[in-house]
């Protein structure tokens, strides 16, 4: 087994969050190596090319209303564009139906609910009936969006708005998912009393737009991040133990296994393999870490014919979300042509225009086991009924991400606190494990480990 000098700080795992953690360390002047399992950077933030056009196939977007990550694209000379005003809608009760005014699916103005047709009529009674619901008590235990919305507004709100909005972000089940952890702000609304009675304070259009990306595609940050930075990839870490030097990192085949020692550590790998790194030097964050779910998923990205979807361009819309209560295969489609810019520009080149659907939420792993070719005809044909258009595809892409979003179960927060407790003090975690699990989350995160760990030796 090879040995070599005591490095600075090591970071395990080339996602957003770990390129940023050393991007970070870097720039304080760290001495850092980047150690990556896979073939290439990125994690979840990946390119390829569809029909001669290099579009994400993995995040397309972060929220501009943080800065973290339009602050660090920016660090890293990559512009940013904002999505056009195509709004996005919701295949619900079988039809297209506006998406109207909401926290995360809380409807905040019934008018603009009731036009929607969204809810059946007793849906839209029970809603109604929510300012007669007393205030939320302080629990000392969490509460599952799904069930803190079902009490203030009934079932139909959480069947067809909420997990909608929450498939999106977390590919998860709304009644098995932290409202403190995913929704704060909700339940900070339901302890002083009726969301609906407060809805109008609740700020819902800011000076700037909601979301951000990058001309190009949001792969390119981790891309530009690694440019500067000392990236080892194909370097899978095995095995993490104490060394009288700080640490020692197992990495590589156990055929041909080498040693890296490093003072300090910081670990950016999903909780399984944190856990699982963590089982010796850290027990109690290996333990707590070992519970945490994830789902998968899979992006289908498709290339057409500007003029063989001209359904599409005529709907003025951005794409459309489906509740799981629908029974259809996908969970939602984003007309990427119509929402940015730079797609648009850059399919025209082609003659073609770009949208994807995806597919999967906590629990469905069985149904992503079907094939690329059955994922497209599934996409295909919910496509085709949502919205009548019946192209035929130039070009797709299947992207699947197993394993790909950590589920915030009741609870998150303390049993990430309890984490961050159980560490020695040269030995920090990030990711979209911990402290959300968008873009500029997952970068806050990261700047969070990086100062959690001690400053270099003189």
């Amino acid at each position: 087994m090879e040995t070599q000098e005591p490095l600075d700080v090591v970071v395990v795992g080339a996602g957003v969050a770990g390129l940023a953690a050393a991007h970070r360390l870097a720039a304080t002047g760290r001495r850092v190596l980047v150690l990556e399992g896979s073939p290439e950077v990125g994690g979840k933030l990946r390119r390829a090319s569809v029909a001669g056009v290099r579009v994400d196939v993995g995040a397309e977007a972060m929220l501009n209303r943080r800065p973290e990550g339009v602050d660090l694209a920016r660090v890293v000379g990559l512009p940013i564009e904002h999505p056009t005003t195509a709004s996005s809608r919701i295949w619900t009760r079988g039809a297209l139906r506006p998406l109207p005014r909401s926290l995360m699916g809380v409807p905040l103005d019934l008018a603009a609910l009731e036009a929607s047709g969204v809810l059946s009529p007793a849906g839209l009674l029970r809603a109604r009936q929510e300012p007669e619901v007393p205030p939320l008590q302080l629990l000392e235990e969490d509460i599952s969006v799904g069930d803190l919305v079902a009490e203030r507004f009934g079932d139909e709100v959480v069947d067809r708005l909420v997990e909608p909005l929450l498939g999106g972000v977390y590919a998860g089940n709304a009644r098995r998912i932290s409202a403190r952890a995913s929704v704060p702000q909700l339940v900070a609304l339901a302890q002083r009393g009726s969301v609906l009675e407060q809805a109008p304070a609740v700020p819902t259009t800011y000076d700037l737009p909601v979301f951000a990306g990058i001309p190009g595609g949001m792969g390119q940050l981790p891309e530009a991040l690694a440019r500067n930075l000392d990236v080892r990839t194909g370097a899978t870490v095995r095995e993490l133990h104490r060394h009288p030097d700080g640490f020692a990192l197992t990495v590589g085949p156990t055929t041909a296994p080498e040693q890296i020692v490093a003072t300090a550590v910081l670990l950016a790998t999903p909780a399984a393999a944190t856990s699982r790194l963590l089982a010796e030097v850290a027990p109690g964050a290996s333990i707590e870490l070992a519970p945490i779910e994830y789902a998968s998923m899979a992006v289908v990205t498709f290339a057409f014919r500007l003029a063989d979807v001209a359904v599409l361009e005529a709907s003025g819309s951005s794409g459309f979300l489906v509740p799981p209560v629908d029974g259809r295969r996908i969970k939602a489609s984003t007309f990427s042509f119509a929402k940015w810019g730079w797609v648009r520009a850059a399919g025209a080149e082609q003659d073609v225009v770009h949208l994807r659907t995806s597919l999967g939420r906590h629990g469905e792993e069985t149904a992503l086991q079907a094939s690329d070719e059955e994922l497209v005809a599934w996409s295909l044909a919910d496509l085709a009924e949502a919205t009548g258009c019946t192209a035929v595809p130039v070009d797709v892409h299947v992207q699947r991400w197993g394993g790909g979003l950590p589920q915030y179960a009741p609870g998150h927060l303390e049993r990430v606190a309890r984490v961050r407790a159980a560490l020695p003090p040269d030995l920090a975690v990030a990711g979209a494990a911990y402290d959300g699990v968008g873009i500029p989350a997952v970068i806050g995160s990261a700047l969070r480990a990086v100062d959690a760990l001690p400053a270099a030796q003189p």
